[in-house]
Order: structure tokens, then sequence, then C-alpha cells
């Protein structure tokens, strides 16, 4: 692409509460907006690559605040199942036996596209061999926050649990500025697989470097009872007994929280991604969402795995956000369309450390897509609310990360689909054969 891309004729939207703008313009300088504003006044076109945007919706791409993207490969291998026996009875074997470099590698390429073409442009990941899910969002063009897991069990790429702290380590020193798309980061799996010990020199293995530490935390109604070591009477009062929680911590899930949790995460600082697809489908609970906000907690979105979900569109997430907390309150006002679809732009960004995004504003990163208006559950296109209850991810036409066109008129630019659905589908055959040789699917 030319140093310069002109965005022309589009609906503006900014952020998320913002106005629109109905006839607007966007300039992009390399890898960052140097300009924005209304078609009356924008700037020279000459040696700039242009874009009609043909009365499309210009808005920041949408991030993804939980995901486990390898695990695109076990999508329908085991549904209707609670989250103890779907996790210890079929996943984690499955895990142990399939997750290796190369199956990584495949399985989260096919999650970027998944994602890109449904306008997320940022994920959060948080997995096992995380050096190959860096690499395959790196060669997809999808902006990455990669946690690599520690658990204290044999995992994949981790056969010694003592060693599980070391080899996340190596993993930061490896990626820790290597490339403008990819953030390393701590996933700590849950306090009921992991250690207290194990727990501190993670968050400190953090801290030391400045990243995120992320933990599955409050997921389900038992886990409370499934913590090793137990210093609280709950996952939230046990990690804030370790010294874990602050504004560096990322909670997922966080369904079961009584209110004393809730006072625990807003005076420390910690932050909260709800995955309410995820949560609904396991029967996990519905975390009190509309109440952590009004605490002042920072509250993000993500799909989690899609072998949970089990779709990765996170326009289909921000409207169950939105309608659950409605009902579980009976307040229609609860939560409202456009909180939701701050969670899923500048909430995440803030709460992964990456606050230049999920906005569109001049000197943030270029990270944009393009919404097709002319479909019949768009029109008539009054306000953003309406990109939360209708919105899709087939809705989404050209999506840009850091500057660089990934998708155009739906098509995947950067890499080749075909290559990545013939290489999962060669996996998913072994694992259907081993599946078939223990019991019938």
């Amino acid at each position: 692409m030319p140093d310069t891309t002109l965005i022309t004729n589009c609906t503006l939207l900014t952020e998320t509460s913002s106005p629109l703008i109905a006839n607007g313009f966007l300039q992009i300088a390399g890898s960052l907006i140097s300009d924005l504003g209304d078609m009356s006044r924008m700037p020279s076109a000459e040696g700039a690559a242009i874009i009609d945007a043909d009365r499309k919706l210009l808005m920041p791409g949408l991030i993804n605040g939980h995901n486990h993207c390898a695990m695109t490969l076990f999508r329908g291998l085991a549904d209707d199942l609670e989250l103890t026996a779907w996790l210890h009875d079929h996943i984690f074997p499955a895990e142990a036996a399939h997750v290796n470099p190369e199956m990584v590698y495949w399985c989260a390429k096919l999650a970027a596209a998944e994602m890109l073409l449904s306008g997320t442009t940022t994920v959060a990941d948080g997995y096992f061999h995380a050096d190959a899910v860096a690499r395959a969002c790196r060669d997809t063009g999808l902006r990455a926050v990669v946690g690599h897991g520690i658990i204290d069990f044999p995992a994949p790429g981790v056969p010694d649990p003592a060693r599980n702290v070391e080899t996340v380590s190596g993993f930061i020193d490896d990626w820790a500025g290597r490339d403008p798309l990819i953030t390393p980061a701590v996933f700590a799996h849950s306090a009921y697989t992991c250690l207290p010990a194990t727990l501190i020199k993670a968050k400190n293995l953090a801290d030391e470097n400045e990243i995120r530490f992320f933990i599955h935390l409050a997921e389900s109604r038992q886990e409370a009872g499934m913590l090793i070591d137990p210093r609280g009477t709950s996952p939230v009062r046990h990690l804030k007994a370790l010294g874990l929680l602050d504004s560096n911590t990322v909670c997922v899930h966080s369904v079961w929280l009584d209110d004393e949790d809730l006072d625990i995460l807003a005076a420390t600082g910690a932050h909260v991604v709800t995955c309410p697809q995820s949560n609904l489908k396991l029967a996990s609970g519905t975390a009190r969402v509309a109440r952590m906000l009004g605490r002042g907690i920072r509250v993000g979105l993500g799909t989690d795995g899609c072998a949970s979900n089990n779709s990765l569109d996170m326009f289909r997430e921000m409207d169950m956000l939105a309608k659950i907390q409605k009902l579980q309150t009976l307040d229609a006002t609860a939560l409202p369309a456009r909180q939701a679809l701050r969670c899923a732009t500048t909430g995440n960004a803030a709460l992964l450390g990456l606050p230049g995004l999920g906005r569109l504003a001049v000197g943030s990163p270029a990270d944009l897509l393009l919404l097709n208006l002319k479909a019949p559950h768009l029109r008539p296109f009054y306000n953003q609310d309406l990109l939360v209850y209708a919105g899709k991810g087939s809705d989404v036409h050209t999506v840009i990360v850091d500057g660089r066109i990934v998708v155009e008129d739906r098509k995947l630019l950067a890499f080749d689909l075909e290559e990545t659905f013939s290489e999962v589908d060669k996996i998913a055959l072994s694992l259907r054969k081993k599946q078939h040789s223990l019991q019938p699917l």
C-alpha cells in the first residue's frame, strides 16, 4: 500500500457514543490514523490510495477480550455438557492427544480467519504452544495479546510442570518487541489448576515484564470448592490473599461473585472479561456485568474458545451481553447497546493495556472496518445501537489492521484460507479416527 490511504464517502463512527458523521473521510499515514472528519474538508488525495466507501459505515475494529484460538479444532466435539464434564472428560483428554505446534498454528489461523472476516482486529488469546499462536496471528495480520498457559500438571509443550513459569518466561523473551502486532502475556489457567506458589510466580513474571496477567476466575458454582490450598472463602478472596489482584490482572468469566467479591475487584482495580455465550452454553451462570460497571470495575467482552461458544463473532457476543443483563436485572436499561459496544472496543483496549485501540482518532493505530449498510437488516440506520442488536459479522466488507488491508470485499488478503482449511481438515480427520477407536461420534 502507498504510505497514505484515504477512505472517502463513509458514515463515520469515531467512538461508541459519538454522533455519526454522515459523509466522512479518514486518512491513514503508515500504520496510524492521520486525519478524519467531514468530506467538506478532506485533504488532497494526491499520491494516496483511495478507498471509496460508497456510504458504508467506517468504525473501530472490534477487540475479542478472551479466546483460545487453537480450540477451533474442538468446535462441536463436545456440546451440551456442563463445564466440569466438558473440560475434564472431553477437552483435557483431546488436548493431551492432539495439541502440538502444528495443530496450534493452523487452528489458530482458522480462528483468525473467522475473526477478521467478522470484524475483530485484535484478540487476547490464552493457550499452550503460544509461539505458534503468535506466528499464526502475525501471518494472518491479526493483532494479538498472546498469553502462554500455565497449569500445575503436564501440558502440551510443557511436559514438566516444574518448568511451567520458566517456559512462559522464554516465550516472553522471544516475542517482547519482536513484532508490532504481537504482545506477549501470562495466562495462569485458574486457581484450581495452579498452586498458590505458581500463581504468585506467574503474576511476578507478568509484573516484571509489564505485561498482562490473565486468569479464569469464578467461572462455575463449584469452583470455590476446587481451589488448591484455598486462602479465602471464594476464588476472588483467594487471589486477594495471594496478592494477585491489581490493575495488571484480567479476571476472565467472573460469574459467581458476591457483593464482597465485587468490592474487592473495584478496590484493587482488577479487570473482568465476560464471555456470555460460553457461560450460557455451559450453564455456568451469568456474570453481573451491570453491577460491576456500576461499581467502577472495567469490563471487557470475549467469545471464549469456539469449542464452548461455538462462534467467534463479536457482533453476536455484544447482542447477547446487552440482552442477558436486561433479563438478569429485569431492567431494559441495565446495559445499553452502546455500553456493550464500548466493552468490545475501548473497554477491551484499556484492560489489555492497548489504550490507543478501539476508537478512530488522530494518532491511533489504523485498526478499522467497513460495514455494508445496504443489508436489509441494517436499514434504516439511525445510529450505532443497531450494530449491537442487528449487526452480523457477515456485514463486514473491509478490514484494516495497523494500516494494512487484510480483508477486502470479504476476501482475506494476507494468507490462503483454502490452505488453512486443508491443513485443519487433516488434523480433524486424525482426531476423528482416534475418537472412533475409543467411542462412536
